[in-house]
């Protein structure tokens, strides 16, 4: 049975920094690239970042591009979304996502890609 976790969310005043994690289980986590996408009130999931199952390769969205970082321990089965300079249009329930396919030496940010999901961690930040 596979499970993605998410922890890490909370309340946080603009300019704060949160850590996101992710544990998985049930899967080989290694082998999958693994992104995080979030999606605010009345509004579509969208893509944040993605990180290639050996982290060599990671694409952030123009949004979060330089204040939120990713990163992975595969020796843990984690993944982690560092995010500073928080902004309140940052507020979303943020999601970790597992790619379908194996052995890809890159990620994606389309959301199909993506067939393993969390429950989602809730990150309000305010102003």
């Amino acid at each position: 049975q596979v499970q993605l976790i998410e922890s890490g969310g909370g309340l946080v005043q603009a300019g704060g920094s949160l850590r996101l994690s992710c544990a998985t289980s049930g899967l080989t986590f290694s082998n999958r690239a693994m992104g995080w996408f979030r999606q605010a009130p009345g509004k579509e999931r969208e893509f944040a970042v993605c990180i290639s199952r050996n982290g060599r390769i990671t694409y952030y969205a123009d949004s979060v591009k330089g204040r939120f970082t990713i990163s992975r321990d595969n020796a843990k089965n984690m993944v982690y979304l560092q995010m500073n300079s928080l902004k309140p249009e940052d507020t979303a329930v943020y999601y970790c996502a597992a790619d379908r396919r194996t052995l890809i030496d890159t990620c994606v940010v389309e959301r199909n890609a993506y067939y393993y999901w969390g429950q989602g961690a809730q990150v309000t930040v305010s102003s």
